[in-house]
């Protein structure tokens, strides 16, 4: 195919195009530091997708353990065309979660009784994809919205998405193509009409690559350099957008587990101030997001000796010296090691770009307050008791004053199996508490720091587990279930409702049952397995209230 030049100003380029409606030519988008070409058509969707964007320089060298920066100018190498792209260096995953599965199996059977399997981990043989050299993006753009770059008409919106693994694994097309999703942004998804929205997608490190911190590190790094390497990918957009037919004013940020975790910081970022803590986005969708709260320093730099003494170094510099394989090697070794329903690495208290945890600048009213929110797995079998319920709170939160354990443990989540607490055993009693403290708290905290002004959604089609909703988001099916999709209309429904709400900041569209505001009955929208119906949000109460003042650390 031939190729065509797209730049501000490129009116008459743009209207040749209409020439060749059959099979058009992949256009070429000027950024200024590069050209960087199309790499494929697709005519179903009518959509182009510019693969493997490259929004900031390789974090290599000097650059590994620190902050991101814009790339150098590149012209002279002529066009890029995507076929460049590594994914981020992958950890393996921890040793609980084989009897994790296992547990949940065992669960799943009726059984009640649970021996934990022996299990045997090596670390896997990194996919020859993987690189350092890892921090790219993708644009998916309709033929009719890349038509109109540079006219000076108003731009199409954005959705952006952070995609999820546990901030150790993942990369930007970890739940294949977004080709359901656009389907659905334009008027008339049954046709397959133009899509009416923009999508991105990015990687960023991952791992100790992208979450070592402490102290030490911060003498002469950055720590939760993972979260500014999104924040840079953020700038991007809201720089280029308008080159590819966007409007920089109309972005939609979203993603799912630590994903969504990755959005809650990137709101509360610097504590909200002008300047550094203006988000590069307008609107955020929050799937299930997770993370696991790390801020004592002495966890940080305890992960930060172990992660040198793995690699039998005593200093980053050394670190900064070795290979790329002896340090994802360090990485997964930690990760295969962690603590029972953790993996070791994520976004940190780091006195900077986190002043604190993302729950507590929501309660100070210390955010970007112009965002607007729309918005089983890691639980131990082996808590059976009442001493291992509170040892596992010790582990956790190694800050946490003898006083505030004690609350957690006879006031927030009582010895008592009768059901009026949300549990029956031991297991469920652990199971509400983490899925409250790391995960579902996690949006009530931004439902009620924007005084409820916000749209939120309730997964529950069985099993509802973690992460269960990423398929239906991204489920490409003519209608038909799949294994991971057992309603094809609740799919639909989901991807209606993202798709309105980064086209007008409503996801209450025509033609799907209406979505409130959350309000002040705390109200959410339920997707079950066979309606979608208005209900009360179940985490609307005082243990989140509670975890949000983060009085363990």
């Amino acid at each position: 195919m031939r190729s065509f030049l797209i730049t501000a100003g490129s009116q008459l380029l743009l209207a040749a195009w209409g020439l060749s409606e059959s099979l058009p030519d992949l256009p070429i988008v000027d950024l200024g530091y590069a050209l960087h070409k199309a790499s494929s058509f697709n005519s179903t969707g009518n959509y182009f997708t510019f693969s493997n964007i490259r929004y900031a320089a390789p974090p290599i060298g000097e650059l590994r353990f620190a902050a991101p920066i814009p790339p150098e100018n590149n012209r002279s190498a002529g066009v890029q065309d995507g076929s460049y792209g590594p994914m981020c260096p992958q950890s393996a995953l921890p040793v609980w979660e084989q009897v994790s599965r296992a547990f949940i199996t065992s669960l799943s059977k009726g059984n009640t009784n649970f021996t934990p399997p022996a299990v045997n981990f090596t670390v896997p043989t990194p996919d020859p994809r993987e690189s350092e050299d890892c921090l790219f993006l993708d644009v998916l753009v309709s033929k009719d919205i890349l038509k109109k770059a540079g006219n000076g008409t108003g731009g199409a919106p954005a959705l952006v998405w952070i995609h999820g693994g546990a901030y150790v694994v993942g990369e930007k097309n970890l739940y294949g193509n977004p080709a359901g999703l656009l389907r659905q942004s334009g008027p008339d998804s049954i046709s397959g009409s133009s899509p009416e929205v923009i999508y991105i997608a990015l990687n960023y490190r991952l791992g100790a690559f992208g979450w070592l911190a402490g102290p030490t590190l911060q003498s002469n790094g950055s720590a939760n350099v993972g979260l500014l390497d999104q924040r840079l990918a953020l700038e991007w957009v809201q720089k280029y957008i308008h080159l590819f037919g966007g409007d920089p004013k109309r972005v939609t940020v979203f993603g799912e587990s630590a994903g969504g975790g990755s959005i809650m910081h990137q709101i509360t970022a610097y504590g909200g101030i002008q300047g550094d803590g203006v988000v590069p986005f307008q609107q955020a969708i929050m799937q299930s997001p997770g993370f696991l709260p790390l801020p004592s320093l002495f966890q940080q730099e305890e992960s930060f000796n172990g992660f040198l003494k793995f690699l039998g170094v005593n200093t980053i510099e050394e670190a900064r010296k070795l290979p790329t394989k002896d340090l994802a090697l360090a990485s997964s070794l930690m990760v295969i090691n962690a603590t029972y329903g953790t993996y070791t690495w994520g976004p940190v208290v780091d006195g900077t770009f986190v002043p604190a945890l993302p729950g507590k600048l929501l309660l100070q009213g210390a955010f970007d307050h112009s965002v607007r929110v729309m918005g089983l797995f890691f639980t131990d079998p082996s808590i059976t008791n009442d001493a291992k319920f509170t040892t596992y709170f010790q582990v956790h939160f190694p800050s946490a004053r003898p006083e505030v354990l004690q609350f957690i443990q006879t006031t927030l989540y009582p010895p008592i199996f009768d059901g009026s607490f949300g549990y029956t055993n031991p297991t469920e009693r652990l199971l509400v508490a983490i899925a409250e403290f790391a995960f579902t708290c996690n949006t009530n905290f931004f439902d009620r720091a924007l005084d409820n002004k916000t749209f939120a959604y309730m997964f529950s089609v069985p099993p509802a587990l973690h992460g269960q909703d990423v398929p239906y988001t991204f489920y490409n099916g003519d209608g038909k279930p799949t294994d991971s999709v057992v309603n094809a209309t609740v799919a639909f429904a989901l991807q209606k409702y993202i798709t309105d709400f980064a086209k007008t900041g409503n996801p209450d569209g025509p033609g799907l049952p209406h979505f409130p505001l959350y309000g002040d009955k705390s109200t959410v929208v339920s997707l079950n397995a066979t309606t979608i119906s208005e209900t009360r949000d179940p985490v609307s109460n005082l243990r989140c209230e509670w975890w949000q003042k983060a009085l363990y650390f």
